[in-house]
């Protein structure tokens, strides 16, 4: 897939990228430099920060980590105190 920069220094994603990311218009993408590569990573604070706080834990659990062993089981390299 091809982009072209256009004179203001825009691009236009391809569809299918914007399709197969979720992007929309308003999208934050956050922009970084690798080597001599340009990552485009789509931002998902604001939707991070709308979930946080939905979602109770099992009574009785204070962490995630808790509950995540309590549903899985000791995960190889837990610590064993815990």
């Amino acid at each position: 897939m091809e982009a072209t920069v256009a004179e203001r220094g825009q691009i236009t994603l391809p569809k299918a990228v914007r399709d197969a990311l979720g992007l929309t218009k308003g999208t934050l993408l956050k922009v970084e430099l690798e080597g001599g590569r340009i990552i485009l990573r789509k931002d998902v604070s604001k939707a991070l920060r709308e979930v946080r706080g939905k979602y109770k834990l099992v009574d009785g659990m204070t962490r995630t980590d808790e509950a995540m062993r309590a549903i899985r089981g000791r995960a190889p390299g837990d610590p064993l105190d815990v």
